[in-house]
């Protein structure tokens, strides 16, 4: 797989969009998935793990995850800021049922997984996700985030290695680096941030509701509006802590990856829309694709941040081919 340079124009005008209401997020499910986890208490073999659809962290915090589908061939997701597992629903459902066992975690603070007070950094992020991995025995997996969850994929590869790996996919992720720094002049400065926090502290419901139009690009003409995503949207989001979503800012924005894409030697696909208004493609995928040793950049074009939605069919056959690639 060869590196792919492709070279994009993030404009201005995009770069305002994100000053003070807009926030990095994962993506939104189209609809709500039912937990399927019981009160059954943990055993240690993988099996046991599988059934209660929970895992326990060396800190006793709860990680709750989805398990669908079977076959010879493992898909983990992780999802962003601040929604859960549920925001993977579509392709799940569609690899499920393509022959491949397909795994998706609430990160802690978010959906059905704990909320404690601690730990709520990449650090920890990756070292839950490496739990879980190794909990359930999970090998040869194709590891795949957006946004946020980009960021988690590539700090456990950085961290853990890919002993368990064999490709990822980075889909409008964080990665390298968001915040405008002066190695960084593309990022996004650190108002906008501050602005999300404060969204947060303010009405934080309201926020959520807000962040959908720039997220799912409904702002754009032709765009069809979802008051069902909207809705969704909102409602995965206030499932996560106040507390969770109010750290995660600062990993997202000022968090640096450029070591963690470094390390990285397995195939890796970079997904990311020339039109994303959450975080822009030039600093994000471009950058990434050039520090990653064998990449190839997809660009959608027309693509919002909410890509795993606003453009499931096309991302599910993507991926789909690319798991099937030797």
């Amino acid at each position: 797989m060869s590196k792919n340079n492709v070279t994009a124009n993030a404009g201005q005008s995009r770069r305002h969009l994100l000053v003070g209401s807009l926030a990095v997020a994962a993506s939104a499910g189209a609809a709500a998935a039912t937990h399927a986890g019981n009160a059954a208490p943990m055993k240690a073999d993988h099996t046991a793990a599988r059934r209660t659809n929970m895992i326990t962290t060396k800190d006793g915090t709860q990680i709750s995850y989805k398990d669908w589908g079977s076959g010879p061939n493992t898909v983990v997701f992780s999802h962003g800021w601040p929604l859960s597992a549920d925001a993977w629903e579509d392709q799940m459902m569609y690899l499920a049922s393509n022959g491949y066992r397909c795994i998706a975690h609430d990160r802690r603070g978010h959906g059905r997984s704990s909320q404690p007070w601690e730990g709520n950094n990449y650090d920890t992020f990756a070292a839950d996700l490496d739990t879980l991995v190794t909990t359930l025995d999970l090998k040869n997996a194709t590891f795949i985030g957006h946004s946020m969850g980009g960021g988690e994929v590539a700090r456990y590869l950085g961290k853990f290695g890919s002993a368990r790996a064999s490709k990822a996919v980075l889909i409008a992720a964080v990665t390298p680096l968001m915040l405008k720094t002066d190695n960084n002049p593309e990022g996004t400065p650190m108002s906008a941030f501050d602005g999300i926090r404060a969204g947060l502290q303010a009405d934080r419901a309201q926020f959520y509701k807000d962040l959908t139009t720039p997220f799912f690009g409904f702002n754009r003409t032709g765009i069809k509006d979802s008051q069902g995503r909207r809705d969704t949207f909102t409602a995965l989001g206030m499932q996560s802590s106040l507390r969770s979503s109010y750290e995660c800012v600062k990993q997202f924005s000022e968090t640096d990856f450029t070591q963690d894409l470094k390390k990285m030697t397995l195939p890796t696909l970079v997904i990311h829309g020339d039109d994303d208004q959450i975080v822009p493609i030039a600093p994000s995928a471009i950058a990434a694709s050039k520090i990653l040793k064998n990449a190839r950049l997809e660009v959608y074009k027309g693509g919002s941040h909410a890509i795993p939605q606003m453009n499931k069919d096309k991302l599910n056959t993507d991926l789909l081919a690319f798991l099937k690639q030797v």
